[in-house]
């Protein structure tokens, strides 16, 4: 694949996807408002433009991963957005996690200017994000997935088409919903039972073999010293923060209001993450909630 890409957003996971595709064969024009991460970025042998735009001049694909709606609509929409100056037939893929009502709003902005956009979050943290073996959960036009299916299979493993333009955003907020309130129990069991004088470990490998098993038991596991490679068992550093983790559930909650859906586990949920991020473990991993609900 010898596309230009330019790539906006060069965090945690943008950083790794943006390699990636340059090691596809790709021209990647990289950018992030963070003079550190541009930093970074050159260290690893990416292309940094001085702005968005200057990214995306001449790029055949806009691939972009941003913390929050207000930076996805900052980028691509008013006078100073990228639609504004983007050629009829760019590919847009805004990867970012974020309210599905934004998705579609700049989908539409997109679509009056001949601009083809997916939304494509994904799923598979940062281990997946450095390994290329991310899930892409993607919204909009089938006829867009297959022409973006090349770049999306230089980054991930996984291509799932939702529907239309923000289908893959509500996917994602439904996978995410049920992750938190997963490591939430999760952690919650593994406390009742050291309360009783059990191992922890032993109990994760039972649960992990039982009807109690997830990828919280047996990849993230919340309790410190039961996976050597878990967050859990380097301070909690790393991983998925705590914060991310409250933004999704904030955002599966408002979702849930948009449609009368209810979400009662949802929303307590994002209440215990909201507690644990104002004891001071925002930016640690959301694995960090056994330390709410009970550690040793």
């Amino acid at each position: 694949m010898s596309t230009t890409i330019a790539f906006i957003g060069l965090g945690q996971m943008g950083l790794p996807m943006a390699c990636n595709l340059q090691k596809t064969g790709c021209t990647v024009h990289a950018f992030d408002l963070s003079s550190q991460a541009c930093t970074k970025a050159r260290e690893l042998g990416l292309g940094v433009a001085a702005s968005a735009r200057e990214a995306a001049e001449g790029a055949a694909v806009v691939v972009s991963m941003l913390p929050a709606s207000r930076h996805v609509e900052s980028l691509y929409l008013g006078d100073d957005g990228l639609l504004a100056v983007l050629p009829a037939g760019t590919l847009v893929i805004d990867s970012s996690t974020i309210a599905p009502a934004t998705v579609q709003a700049v989908a539409r902005a997109a679509a009056a200017r001949g601009v083809l956009m997916l939304d494509a979050p994904v799923s598979g943290g940062t281990v997946g994000a450095a390994a290329g073996t991310l899930t892409f959960i993607v919204g909009g036009p089938a006829s867009t997935l297959e022409a973006a299916r090349p770049v999306l299979q230089g980054m991930g493993k996984n291509i799932f088409h939702m529907g239309d333009s923000g289908a893959g955003q509500v996917a994602k907020l439904c996978n995410n919903m049920a992750l938190g309130v997963i490591m939430a129990v999760t952690a919650e069991a593994l406390a009742l039972g050291t309360a009783h004088g059990l191992d922890a470990k032993v109990l994760s490998q039972m649960m992990a073999v039982s009807t109690g098993r997830s990828w919280a038991t047996e990849v993230c596991n919340p309790w410190p010293g039961v996976l050597d490679n878990a967050p859990a068992s380097r301070g909690y550093g790393g991983g998925f923060g705590n914060d991310l983790m409250l933004k999704d559930l904030g955002l599966a909650v408002e979702a849930a209001l948009g449609a009368g859906a209810a979400v009662p586990l949802g929303e307590l949920a994002r209440n215990l993450y909201a507690l644990n991020s104002r004891a001071g473990r925002g930016q640690l991993d959301f694995s960090s909630i056994q330390q709410l609900l009970g550690a040793k």
